[in-house]
């Protein structure tokens, strides 16, 4: 492993390159990490090369470094300002609740009474 790269270190890199999974971007000549298709932008990435290229030149941050399989984990979208949150706009009030009107249709309560009364009757039947 190169001393020289630490966690959180951020530094350009140069893409080498590109699976559907994400992309592979030299540090140096000997060291070469992935930056996955979660971590090139904020927001959702459907296809990688809409952003990236091979050979293009990016700044990346080191995210994290397995040392006993030397690999790197990097970021794109670690070293991009978050795009502000859309500002949303206010809910609509709702309606003013109406008197509650049994026209039509009965109550859950009062249906309950009703079954209860059915299912005691037809006990007594079946006795």
């Amino acid at each position: 492993m190169s001393d020289k790269f630490q966690e959180g270190q951020v530094l350009e890199g140069k893409v080498t390159g590109i699976q559907p999974y994400g992309a592979f971007v030299a540090l140096d000549e000997q060291v070469q990490g992935l930056v996955h298709i979660s971590e090139v932008t904020h927001g959702y990435v459907k296809d990688i090369n809409e952003h990236l290229s091979e050979g293009d030149e990016v700044q990346v941050k080191i995210l994290n470094i397995d040392e006993k399989s030397n690999k790197y984990s990097l970021s794109i979208r670690a070293t991009q300002e978050a795009p502000k949150a859309a500002t949303r706009r206010p809910r609509k009030q709702a309606a003013p609740k109406q008197e509650e009107s049994t026209a039509g249709f009965n109550t859950l309560k009062d249906k309950l009474e009703d079954w209860i009364k059915q299912s005691d009757d037809r006990e007594k039947f079946r006795k």
